[in-house]
Formats: C-alpha cells, structure tokens, sequence
C-alpha cells in the first residue's frame, strides 16, 4: 500500500505509526529516554509509576508536547489514569485526539 493509497483510506488524521513514532519522539524529549528505550516500549508497557522520569510535572510537560506537537488541545477532564497506565493508553489518547481534529 502506498502512501497516497493509505492516506485515502484514512482521511480521519495520521497513520497509526506516524502517530507511534511521533508520541516516542515526545517520551524521548520530555523525559530524556534514550531511542533504545522508547522503541522498547510496547502498549503494555507501564508509564506512569513505572518510569521514574515521569513525575507530575514531567506529566504536564508531556501532555503539554503532545499538544503543540499533534496540534490538539486535550482537556482536564479528557485524561484520566488510563491514559498514562501504560504506552497503549497514551497512544490510544493521540489517535483518539487527532482522529478528532
């Protein structure tokens, strides 16, 4: 499938792994992961309580990145645990936002 071909079937936002490599992109930035840490993430793998650079304020700083970087606003009341449980919940949430934008 080309590029032209994938973006005609999906006219609702980006592709799910331009989405996967952008969110990597921010963990990386934000929280200093090294390349080989974030492509080691898988969608179970634990955020928030798992990795010590994410504290709340790297939090903010990260929802915050998601935001300029996605060109999304996401709203107090649209994020909850769930969504930085785990990577798949994270990446769940930029689909979902950009899909709406």
């Amino acid at each position: 499938m080309t590029a032209q071909t994938s973006a005609q079937t999906d006219p609702t936002g980006p592709a799910r792994s331009t989405i996967d490599e952008t969110l990597r992109a921010i963990l990386r930035d934000v929280l200093g992961l090294s390349s080989e840490r974030a492509a080691q993430l898988t969608p179970d793998s634990g955020l928030f309580g798992h990795l010590p650079e994410l504290d709340s304020q790297a939090v903010a700083d990260l929802l915050t990145e998601m935001e300029d970087r996605f060109e999304i606003i996401i709203e107090d009341d649209e994020i909850d645990g769930d969504h930085l449980e785990t990577y798949g919940g994270l990446l769940a949430l930029a689909e979902a936002k950009t899909a709406t934008r």
